[in-house]
């Protein structure tokens, strides 16, 4: 998520050049733009077409005897009731009523009508140049166009994505038109890095934030009932604390955790996401009549401009593989730093990083060994890479040599971006029963404190906080499994020096690392050895990507 204000009037000179709508210096927009598809807009009444939207609608109120201007005053219609009134007045002109009737709010306050009737409906998003221009608005009295003003300035999150989304829509419709398979919508991500990394950042975040486009990762995590009972546990438990209060929801992808928030009783939920769902997430809150609590926002949260200064309470589901895989606690940290009030509450609030050996194990003979013997033939070489990439799988508990020991514990209210990139000791004693030491496995556990002062014991895990009162979940393989699974790391040819006995201590470092240019994957190093043998650590690296 990175820097740009998204209203769509104002463009900087430092970001013109990336502008998809600044066709200056590109003759081949420049001849779709004028001279093949020129942006015309159609008449509320008949076929005729005008240059611009006060023009038109100045006609229909010559010709047609409809005001929108006096409309708009009699009515008391916000931006959205002026989306239905259009598209009301052009679903009933089609069906053939040339004087539909507009009395009364009532007749068009249907959320059937937020659905354009006219494809690419010019008119819908340029209806603020026709209440923000004064020539256009002259039969008003001057009290109604500072009116107008005002209650489009609240509006104007609200009408910065609406506008993208139809400007996006009718740029990827020109795409196609011009052989280009690129969505327009994605090719806007800015980024802040410098010249030499810019293009494969912008490139890796455009494929992260397009994943989140589709049904099935939403899917696989909403139907988490660890993860989305306990979000929806806290909130609805401490209701007192949602209550009248403004909510920022980063990431909001679906809208699950908005809405859980509205319904608790949050005065204002503002969502972010930066990926196609949150035009679904738009239609959901609709859809549970929530609109007037959840306002949904486009963009990377270091981007947008949110309609308040400060929030009461960050939500978020920003948790990865391994915790920290796709780096999205770096953007929440940022909206923490940047909307959080000085008492306001991180939701979740705490998370712990856990590891503990592999040892013995079935997985190593399923995973590994698999390959020595594939219907009678060798296939070893397909082993080339598989001690170098961690594997995402539900762990056997019983294969854990050890029990598992803290590594890094995080309070989301004093974390900083830079205790994201870490190495850390761990150390933890060897049960019986096992001998050969095969790998490590890492997971996370999670809590929600109802206060930011709240005393949460470092290293404590979900299970102890869920027995203090907490709301908490772990990742673990000793509960019930999660989308998120835990991470395994594989030791390439294990031998004598990873044979162990009931009470030796194993210790070692794990260290974090983001990959250059590509921020969201991480490469995690861990050495070991027996605590009496400090001297003679091995170390492997994994990717996680």
């Amino acid at each position: 998520m990175a820097p740009a204000n998204v209203d769509p009037d104002v463009v900087s000179d430092s970001s013109s050049s990336s502008d998809p709508l600044d066709t200056t210096n590109d003759e081949g927009w420049e001849d779709v733009e004028q001279d093949e598809e020129p942006i015309t807009v159609v008449s509320l009444f008949d076929d005729k077409t005008f240059p611009d939207a006060s023009s038109m609608l100045t006609y229909c109120r010559d010709s047609q005897n409809f005001d929108i201007w006096k409309l708009r005053q009699d009515l008391g219609l916000d931006f959205l009731g002026l989306i239905k009134l259009v598209n009301y007045v052009r679903s009933e002109v089609s069906a053939g009523n040339a004087h539909p009737t507009v009395s009364s709010k009532s007749v068009f306050d249907d959320d059937k009508y937020l659905k354009p009737v006219l494809e690419d409906d010019a008119l819908l998003y340029s209806l603020d140049d026709v209440f923000l221009d004064d020539e256009a608005a002259n039969s008003a009295p001057a009290s109604e166009v500072d009116q107008l003003r005002e209650q489009l300035a609240t509006l104007q999150s609200q009408f910065a994505a609406y506008r993208d989304q139809v400007q996006s829509a009718m740029l990827d419709r020109l795409d196609v038109q011009e052989g280009n398979p690129e969505s327009s919508s994605t090719a806007r991500t800015t980024s802040r890095q410098g010249p030499a990394d810019k293009d494969n950042t912008e490139e890796f975040d455009k494929d992260y934030f397009k994943s989140y486009s589709y049904n099935s990762i939403h899917e696989s995590m909403i139907k988490d009932r660890v993860r989305t009972d306990a979000y929806r546990d806290f909130i609805y438990d401490h209701k007192d604390l949602f209550k009248d209060r403004v909510v920022l929801d980063v990431g909001c992808g679906t809208g699950i955790l908005s809405m859980f928030c509205a319904k608790a009783g949050a005065k204002l939920v503002i969502a972010v996401d930066n990926s196609d769902i949150i035009d679904k997430a738009r239609e959901h809150v609709y859809t549970n009549n929530l609109q007037d609590t959840v306002k949904c926002l486009r963009g990377k949260i270091e981007e947008v401009q949110l309609p308040v200064e400060k929030v009461d309470i960050i939500v978020s589901e920003w948790m990865g593989y391994c915790l920290l895989y796709e780096s999205m606690l770096d953007s929440v940290l940022y909206a923490r730093d940047r909307y959080l009030a000085p008492d306001g509450l991180m939701v979740p609030s705490h998370a712990s990083l856990r590891i503990a050996p592999l040892a013995d194990s079935e997985f190593k003979a399923s995973h590994i060994d698999f390959w020595r013997d594939v219907y009678g033939f060798d296939m070893t070489p397909m082993l080339e890479r598989a001690h170098e990439e961690v594997i995402v799988r539900v762990m056997d508990k019983n294969e854990l040599a050890t029990e598992s020991v803290p590594f890094l514990e995080l309070d989301l209210h004093n974390t900083k971006v830079a205790d994201l990139t870490f190495t850390k000791p761990f150390a933890a004693k060897w049960k019986g029963g096992f001998k050969v030491l095969e790998g490590f496995v890492v997971w996370f556990d999670i809590i929600f404190a109802t206060d930011r002062k709240q005393n949460v014991d470092a290293g404590m895990t979900a299970t102890e906080a869920k027995k203090s009162g907490l709301v908490a979940f772990s990742t673990g393989p000793a509960t019930e499994a999660t989308h998120w699974q835990q991470g395994i790391f594989l030791i390439e040819n294990p031998g004598k020096a990873e044979e162990f006995t009931e009470g030796d201590s194993i210790a070692g470092e794990i260290t974090y690392l983001k990959k250059k240019g590509q921020e969201r994957s991480l490469d995690i190093e861990i050495s070991w050895s027996k605590a009496s043998e400090k001297g003679r650590s091995k170390k492997q690296m994994w990717v996680l990507d």
